[in-house]
């Protein structure tokens, strides 16, 4: 397998293989990549712990591939931060699409301006370029995906976002079936924020359609 998709992929793109998790977790301290494609089935390490301990340090997108079909195993995936999930058997040129559409993605992501560089709601304060969250000046740790999502909704207070456009715009997905991973990560910024003396909850729940962020004024 590895083999094969490194012939599919080599003509566009400078591929590293890793046969295991900890010769990867090597590799990443030593250059910077564009993607990551992870195996849930690996030695040593799983693709799941691989997913959470790159997530901790590193925001490079991330494609799992997996011979599981079960939907709790795709939303899984999701919630620990992977940004697609690929089943086998696939088509390698449904993992050539992938690939070049994440990549394109993430550097889309990465020269838009925001439209502004640090919003601060209440004790609130959100960092785009430092990618760091501050609550009463003490900082809160978030995954990237957490930080996406706080971020998206906070530099659009006045937007009611749906949970199909946040899947769209942070996840690129369009499946309905995965609304839960939105939930979660919602529920897990909630929590973050309250368990850091937030004095009120910014993400507001819009019955019927979605979440909307509440500017809680100046500090």
């Amino acid at each position: 397998m590895l083999n094969l998709i490194k012939i599919h992929l080599c003509n566009n793109y400078n591929i590293v293989v890793s046969n295991n998790g900890h010769e990867a977790l090597k590799y990443l301290d030593k250059q910077s990549f564009d993607l990551i494609i992870l195996d849930i089935m690996m030695p040593y390490i799983s693709g799941w712990e691989m997913c959470e301990i790159i997530r901790e340090k590193y925001n490079i997108p991330i494609l799992m591939l997996t011979a599981r079909n079960e939907l709790k195993d795709k939303v899984r995936g999701l919630e620990i931060g992977a940004d697609d999930y690929l089943v086998k058997p696939f088509a390698f040129e449904e993992l050539a699409a992938r690939v070049h559409a994440l990549i394109r993605r993430s550097i889309i992501k990465q020269t838009i301006e925001p439209k502004e560089q640090v919003i601060i709601s209440g004790g609130l304060e959100i960092h785009y370029e430092s990618r760091r969250v501050k609550i009463e000046g003490e900082i809160v740790e978030f995954t990237p995906k957490e930080f996406d999502l706080l971020w998206l909704l906070a530099s659009n207070s006045t937007q009611i976002f749906t949970r199909e456009l946040l899947l769209d715009k942070i996840w690129g997905i369009h499946d309905e079936r995965e609304f839960r991973t939105v939930d979660t990560h919602i529920k897990n910024i909630r929590v973050k924020l309250r368990d850091t003396q937030c004095k009120s909850n910014p993400i507001k729940t819009v019955w019927g359609i979605g979440y909307k962020f509440e500017d809680m004024g100046k500090p």
